[in-house]
């Protein structure tokens, strides 16, 4: 983990939010390359999710909603973690952390922490109940009447949403709606850099359905994210592993729920989340507002509650883990160095071009050239003109760029066959070839 957080400062991934001041905990910004891999991993996911299927559709929801929401689906009063303090400190734990067991139950916890100390060797008070949500307040006065909240996740809105959804686009059972947005949780112990944090991007699907295709579908949106992990990202299979719920695991409404679990640094850990909702969240929904959820089928004529299988992935979990992915520390040429290996999709950038020497303005002309033609096509592309060129090939190994691009004395006609090529370098196999001028973009186009 120290070696991935100290390469996405040093080369622009991720940064500490507001770090001129000390940070602040479960708070993370993401750099220049950072914010261009999360984008390629939002664009792969909404391209898998709702582009590649005609009974899918995407909203993007408010960050605030009427606090009813939370209080239909059952955030404000359930949504809570176990917490105890350090008497001495003050400083708060998950008290099922400090257990080291998962459960909920404050008696059962109290039992297990009765005479042990907290990290600091200090005594513990008593266990206690604590809501993640966080609060704010709308309009001018703080009282009861404007609290509000910032999502705990990005669900409730597809949920409020599915009747709009389904009588706009005439949807028809089944039928999915997607989002990609912001939520917040009041995170005890934010940890493991930017898997456990307090404001978090998620990808989510919700998929409405008849009770009686509960399993069918189920198993095809586990099937989804394991394929979309696997093919579209590149995650080798010895990376990955299921995690069943049992029983006393899963939420309340939950019928059954997979994870998929990530070898992250810290270990096999929760990565993308598929749940059997069953009709528990319209129907909660319908209660509170007093508003028909029900579908109704014209042909059949029937009138019921749609089940929801809910598919659900954090987009810093999913960046984390495909940095650990591509992470690899190897020899070349009789050097170390770090490479990420990155699918070329993925990349933050696709390419990087450089001049064989900077001080050569016919070299640089020429180069400029290439990188203008290059950077109109794919967007993402790289000039780098600092140091020789055995380390701006190491620069942009680390960073995962798939190919280097030199432009030489050979590519001006130095030598009269290889007039108007250029030679490519390949990031994992640090192969060279010859490739002309013309034909570089669909070069490059292939490769990816």
């Amino acid at each position: 983990m120290e070696q991935l957080i100290s390469l996405c400062k040093r080369r622009g991934f991720v940064f500490q939010a507001s770090e001129i001041y000390g940070g602040l905990a479960g708070f993370w910004d993401y750099g220049p390359l950072g914010v261009e891999l999360a984008n390629n991993l939002k664009k792969e996911w909404w391209n898998a999710m709702v582009q590649d299927h005609e009974n899918i559709f995407g909203i993007d929801g408010a960050i605030i909603q009427n606090p009813k929401l939370w209080e239909a689906s059952g955030h404000v009063a359930g949504f809570t973690d176990p917490l105890v303090e350090d008497l001495v400190t003050n400083k708060r734990y998950r008290a099922d952390h400090l257990a080291g067991v998962d459960s909920n139950d404050v008696d059962e916890l109290n039992r297990l922490l009765e005479g042990k100390k907290s990290p600091d060797g200090n005594p513990l008070g008593p266990v206690r109940t604590f809501n993640m949500m966080m609060k704010t307040f709308i309009g001018p006065i703080e009282d009861t009447d404007s609290i509000a909240y910032l999502r705990p996740e990005t669900a409730g809105s597809i949920f409020v949403n599915y009747k709009n959804v389904q009588e706009t686009m005439r949807a028809k059972l089944p039928f999915g709606v997607a989002q990609v947005g912001k939520a917040f949780r009041n995170e005890i112990s934010p940890r493991d850099f930017i898997f456990r944090v307090r404001e978090l991007e998620q990808m989510e699907m919700q998929y409405f359905i008849r009770s009686i295709d509960q399993e069918a579908a189920y198993e095809q949106w586990r099937a989804f994210a394991w394929n979309f992990l696997k093919d579209r990202l590149g995650i080798a299979e010895s990376n990955l592993q299921w995690h069943e719920h049992a029983e006393d695991e899963r939420a309340h409404y939950a019928a059954a729920a997979h994870d998929v679990y990530f070898n992250f640094p810290q270990g096999f850990k929760e990565l993308w989340g598929t749940h059997n909702r069953t009709d528990y969240d319209l129907s909660s929904h319908m209660r509170v507002s007093g508003q028909d959820l029900q579908y109704f089928d014209e042909e059949t004529k029937e009138r019921f509650t749609p089940y929801i299988i809910e598919s659900s992935v954090g987009v810093g979990r999913m960046l984390l883990a495909v940095l650990t992915n591509a992470y690899h520390e190897e020899t070349m040429d009789g050097e170390t160095r770090v490479v990420l290996k990155l699918k070329p999709s993925l990349a933050p950038y696709k390419a990087c071009v450089s001049p064989l020497l900077k001080n050569k303005p016919e070299l640089v002309e020429k180069a400029r050239t290439v990188f203008i033609a290059l950077k109109k096509k794919f967007g993402m592309v790289m000039w780098d003109d600092n140091g020789n060129i055995g380390k701006r090939y190491r620069r942009q190994d680390e960073i995962g760029t798939p190919f280097c691009i030199v432009i030489d004395f050979d590519t001006l006609g130095e030598n009269p066959d290889l007039l108007d090529t250029v030679t490519v370098r390949d990031r994992d196999t640090g192969t060279q070839e010859r490739v002309a001028i013309k034909d570089l973009k669909q070069y490059i186009e292939e490769k990816m």
